[in-house]
């Protein structure tokens, strides 16, 4: 066998009674971008085998063989027993350029790999014989038939129901666009191949094209010549959106439709049961380059992609509606009211389509439509404002166009074609609106009490400096606040401190964005660090003074009795408006067990209470996993949030109002990443009543949605949990003296993990050597995010550092540590008080334990002490490196631990292919590990002398490393 660079050797509940029957520990394999079964595992080899070899044809041609000789050396080297001595001596050896070609080979074979194992995944995830939502459906109907669900609630829930994937800007997706394309075409060279039907004449013509794209791969540069601005954060985003809006919602919400219809749950038109977020430009947390003048521009670009992607979407109509009133006779004369108002609004469309379509109304009404679209991104561009008739100024207008030719198909026996692409086009339009996603806002705490601190001493009426108010006192003044009518600023606001003015120019840009672009443009106001109530006020009171909220009756509506009280009334006011939500982040274990008192405490706020009324009775709420895990690591943070969402659960109910979890997770283990579908079933009971937010972050985006196939089963598996969750896992079905057992052993394994996670930071040797065994210092360099990887105006230490980073730099040492530290001691405390029989149980019966457990089990397979060692070794000053035996006994533990846990023999010993297939790519992330280590080392001891090249180098393995371990950030 011709060996090749990168071609291996071979070729939601609280308790157990609410799990299904059926129910199986998560597949790992799904978390770690691998296949499970033996066939696609052997589908998998053959491809990046064939792969193999067109890039070992494209190094030997651009570099010659001396590079391919090169690379098989270092390879067989790796995998030798004396340490990795004469590798290091190897590497060490190595100029510039052929460290970054040996980078560049062992990351193309990760590539080539990554999109083979993904394009097996997703035709191994369709293989099943019939979808989740139709066997959901069954259940559901079946649960109804047997008394344990009301018969009307899976109707109420559908017309609630959302899941929002919300694509963040968080830098950890180190790929570049241009890359990720070709791996694309890639995947789909490869499943023409494999097509059955295609002639056998094409062999010839499909592999060129396959050797010439692998070339383009070899040719591209992986590194971005420059950080990128937010508004390229917003390309990549609307990248995925445009894609995910053509080739995946149209089929995967007509599934939807049909699995539910069968059960007789009809969906509502208005429904959006799949809709998107975007952090990309609105995130202005840390984050400089996020101005108001930004915010706007990203908006802009959102609409131009969104406005294509719909007139894509009526072009096709225009295709497919040729019903002629010659065959099919009349049509509604609400259609036609509405075609002699586009004739008078657009007799210049009218004039160019009348004599082509005078019998195709269907058709006519479609060209009013792209009119219409076209109008909108001129008004946009422009800066005009809106005008009935020419432009759209919400979707929900578009929409009930569509839905105005639907009703009238159907009504002359066009039943098939109306509930087809017509009810397809529909249920599209409403999940992506004209921006493909809505804009989150979202903002430091600090930011609005630094506002306001300025606004109330200028007003010299308190007793104190505002910041000197303690937080009782500061509650007391803004709910007095909110209550009244009063500006705080007048017609013409005083000089103000900049960073206040531009926390005031932020209010005053969503304003004008939802004037200019419609209500629902933006919606969520998030505030990072919410600690008390008087957190969210505080925006609350300046959105107020922004024309954003406000007691009585919106201006320029007549106003009536009862429509509000005055500053000190204690009686909710009988109207209020409010065109955005606020919503607390809640990122700290501190933060996280008090998170229902404080939503309490909000909530009997009378004025802030209708604010929410306001907003149709939702409150959303957002956790944030990875600063939680950061402060007191991987089990407590879990924990606390699996207690805080009871909590937030029981406190919505108690005040009548919807709760909307915005769930913050990041892509691995250690900023709570893992399955989806099984994070949302591992809920507690009742939390999910229809809408949820999750974030979609960094690698995790183009693995999921880089191949449409592979997007349509993610949104599939996580839709059909929230469905699940929101009818079938609203009530604890356990005694409460059974739960109250699991609850304090859980709160004994956490409480001992927090200790030992805690013990490891406040250690002062640990920042020292986390910056010498990892690469995190030249993360910063990578250009693969907007915002800086530390928090402006620290001391240097490690609560300056985001979590990101954290998680990130352990990863590329092979430590994984923010993954598992602790876990092994907290098992181990409650084994020791008695508690093994317990955990034991819990992991056989409790969806969250089990669930927490395997997802640290893929961490713990992930990581590799003996290669960590030589980061340790090479890299860290004596003095701090007795670090790692605190590092290595905690994983030792934490294996030991687990295993006795889970009952296997070793980590994934229910995955044999798995296993495997992190075995092979070890094999192949050895040679990676050991140049990334003498290079840190040489460019270190260089220091600002050090070779551009090598720091080049450098970066790339930082690359290729994140390719072969996947979920790194």
């Amino acid at each position: 066998m011709t060996t090749t660079p990168g071609i291996p050797g071979t070729a939601s509940t609280d308790n157990p009674a609410d799990e299904r029957p059926d129910q199986q520990a998560q597949d790992p394999g799904g978390f770690s971008g691998g296949v499970s079964s033996d066939a696609r595992h052997a589908a998998v080899r053959a491809g990046v085998r064939r792969l193999g070899a067109l890039l070992g044809e494209a190094l030997t041609r651009h570099e010659g063989p001396e590079l391919l000789a090169l690379v098989e050396r270092v390879r067989m080297l790796a995998r030798g027993e004396d340490g990795g001595t004469e590798l290091a001596a190897v590497l060490d050896s190595v100029d510039a350029r052929q460290a970054i070609l040996l980078a560049r080979a062992f990351t193309a074979y990760f590539q080539l790999a990554n999109i083979t194992e993904q394009l097996h995944r997703a035709r191994e995830i369709s293989d099943r014989p019939r979808s989740r939502l139709r066997d959901l459906a069954d259940r559901i109907a079946e649960a109804v038939d047997e008394g344990a669900v009301d018969p009307g609630l899976p109707a109420e829930v559908m017309r609630r129901l959302q899941l929002r994937p919300v694509f963040t800007a968080h830098p950890t997706e180190a790929s570049r666009r241009s890359v990720l394309e070709t791996l694309r075409g890639i995947a789909d060279l490869l499943d023409a191949t494999d097509d059955p039907r295609r002639p056998g004449a094409d062999d010839e013509r499909l592999a060129r094209r396959l050797a010439e794209l692998v070339d383009v791969l070899w040719q591209t540069d992986e590194l971005r010549v420059e950080r990128p601005k937010p508004a390229d954060e917003a390309r990549s985003a609307a990248y995925y959106l445009t894609s995910i809006a053509a080739e995946v919602l149209p089929d995967l919400l007509e599934e939807l439709d049909t699995a539910f219809a069968r059960i007789g749950v009809e969906l509502p038109v208005a429904a959006r049961p799949l809709a998107f977020g975007s952090w990309a430009g609105g995130d202005r947390d840390g984050n400089p380059n996020v101005t108001p003048e930004v915010t706007l521009e990203v908006l802009n670009l959102q609409y131009e992609f969104g406005i294509r992607a719909l007139t894509a979407l009526v072009d096709r109509l225009v295709r497919e509606l040729t019903a002629s009133t010659r065959v099919v006779g009349e049509v509604s004369d609400d259609l036609l009211a509405a075609l002699a108002a586009d004739r008078a609004a657009l007799p210049e469309v009218y004039d160019r389509f009348i004599r082509l379509n005078a019998e195709e109304p269907y058709r006519l009404k479609c060209s009013y439509i792209l009119a219409r679209l076209a109008g909108t991104r001129a008004r946009l561009a422009a800066g005009a404002p809106h005008v009935p008739g020419k432009d759209y100024l919400r979707p929900t207008d578009l929409v009930d166009e569509l839905e105005l030719m639907r009703v009238s198909l159907a009504a002359s026996h066009g039943e098939l074609v109306a509930n087809g692409p017509l009810r397809r086009a529909i249920r599209t339009a409403s999940a992506v609106g004209l921006s493909l996603a809505t804009l989150d806002i979202r903002e430091h705490a600090d930011a609005h009490h630094a506002a306001l601190g300025a606004i109330y001493d200028q007003l010299a009426e308190l007793d104190v400096p505002y910041r000197d108010l303690d937080r009782p006192a500061r509650l007391a003044l803004l709910s007095a606040e909110l209550a009244g009518r009063r500006p705080l600023l007048g017609a013409v606001p005083p000089p103000l401190p900049e960073r206040v003015a531009r926390t005031l120019e932020l209010l005053t840009m969503v304003r004008h964005a939802l004037d200019q672009y419609g209500d629902g443009v933006i919606e969520s106001y998030i505030v990072s660090m919410t600690r008390d109530a008087d957190d969210i006020l505080a925006v609350a009171v300046l959105a107020r003074e922004a024309g954003l909220v406000g007691l009585g009756r919106p201006p320029g509506t007549s106003s009536g009795p009862g429509s509000g009280t005055e500053r000190h009334g204690p009686v909710v006011p009988a109207v209020a408006w409010a065109r955005i939500g606020f919503v607390p982040l809640f990122e700290t274990v501190a933060e996280l067990r008090a998170a229902g008192t404080l939503l309490d405490r909000l909530l009997a706020d009378p004025s802030y209470r209708a604010l929410v009324a306001a907003r149709g009775d939702l409150q959303e709420v957002m956790l944030g996993y990875s600063d939680s895990s950061k402060d007191a690591g991987i089990t407590a943070s879990q924990w606390e949030i699996h207690k805080a969402q009871r909590e937030l659960r029981d406190t919505a109910r108690a005040h009548g109002v919807v709760l909307r979890l915005f769930h913050g997770r990041g892509g691995s283990v250690g900023r709570g990443g893992g399955p989806s579908g099984e994070a949302i079933l591992a809920q507690p009971f009742g939390t999910l009543d229809g809408p949820i937010k999750v974030t979609e972050q960094g690698e995790v985006i183009s693995d999921k949605y880089i191949l449409p196939q592979l997007a349509r089963q993610n949104l599939e598996i996580t839709l059909s949990a929230v469905v699940e969750a929101s009818v079938l896992h609203r009530t604890s079905r356990l005694t409460e003296q059974a739960l109250a057992g699991w609850n304090g052993t859980m709160t004994a394994v956490a409480d001992a993990a927090k200790d030992a996670y805690r013990s490891l930071v406040a250690d002062p040797a640990l920042v020292p050597f986390f910056l010498a065994a990892t690469p995190v210092e030249e993360l910063g360099n990578l250009n693969i995010g907007s915002r800086p990887s530390r928090r402006p105006g620290g001391s240097g230490g490690l609560a300056d550092l985001r979590a990101i980073p954290w998680v990130f730099g352990w990863t590329q040492a092979r430590i994984i540590l923010p993954g598992w530290f602790g876990v092994g001691s907290g098992l181990a405390a409650a084994r020791e008080a008695g508690a093994g029989g317990e955990l034991a149980e819990m992991y056989r019966s409790w969806h969250f334990f089990r669930t927490f457990l395997g997802n640290v089990q893929m961490t713990l397979a992930k990581s590799d002490l003996a290669i960590a060692q030589r980061y340790v070794s090479a890299l860290v000053d004596p003095a701090t490196a007795a670090l790692f035996d605190v590092i290595r006994d905690e994983h030792e533990r934490t294996v030991r631990e687990v295993l006795a846990v889970t009952g296997q023999a070793g980590l994934l010993e229910t995955a044999p292919v798995l296993r495997h297939t992190l075995l092979v790519r070890d094999a192949y992330l050895a040679p990676l590990h050991a140049l990334q280590v003498s290079l840190l080392a040489r460019t270190r001891a260089a220091g600002d002398t050090a070779d551009p090249q090598l720091r080049r180098g450098l970066l790339l393995t930082i690359n290729g490393i994140a390719a072969g371990l996947r979920n790194t950030g």
